[in-house]
């Protein structure tokens, strides 16, 4: 009996190693989403240009489409912000969403690096977020015809990416009936 004493927490400790490390070989971008296959819930927000409609869920289908998670305050959107614009350039349909940022930021941070957005919207609050299960930015998520939400990517979107998943996605979304 003794010995078991002297054993348990040694097993324990070495169960609970086994767990953090088993968790540490997953990919983060690849967080599981409540919202694939769901409708992108009801929303309207302000704008973020001067003078803009801002962007709301009535602005949702017809095409296929992006929807971009930003902020003038996140690091990894800057990585991914050239290819954004070059997708844009390219005839991609993405919207934008400045999130839990001040309005006059995110447009100053688009002014500054150049704005690839059709419509962009301001969630100060992140509601919005919270209703689509955003747990940093950047996250991009792909939309469908009927304003469905098809996948979702968090972190930076990388030339890889698009060529390897998000491309094929939305050539597949627009064949689709």
């Amino acid at each position: 009996m003794r010995r078991l004493i002297f054993i348990l927490p040694v097993v324990l400790f070495a169960a609970v190693l086994v767990g953090f490390f088993a968790g540490l070989g997953r990919d983060p971008s690849r967080l599981p989403s409540t919202m694939i296959g769901k409708p992108v819930p009801e929303f309207s927000l302000p704008a973020v240009r001067p003078g803009d409609q801002g962007f709301a869920r009535a602005d949702l289908g017809g095409e296929p489409m992006l929807i971009n998670f930003y902020a003038s305050w996140c690091a990894a959107c800057r990585i991914e912000h050239p290819l954004l614009m070059r997708l844009r350039a390219e005839g991609v349909l993405l919207q934008g969403v400045d999130w839990k940022d001040q309005p006059q930021a995110g447009y100053q941070w688009l002014q500054d690096r150049g704005d690839p957005y059709v419509r962009i919207g301001s969630d100060v609050t992140g509601r919005m977020g919270i209703d689509m299960g955003v747990s940093a930015v950047p996250e991009t998520f792909v939309i469908d015809k009927q304003g469905r939400v098809r996948y979702r990517h968090v972190g930076a979107v990388t030339p890889q990416l698009w060529d390897e998943t998000l491309r094929p996605l939305m050539d597949k979304l627009r064949s689709e009936s």
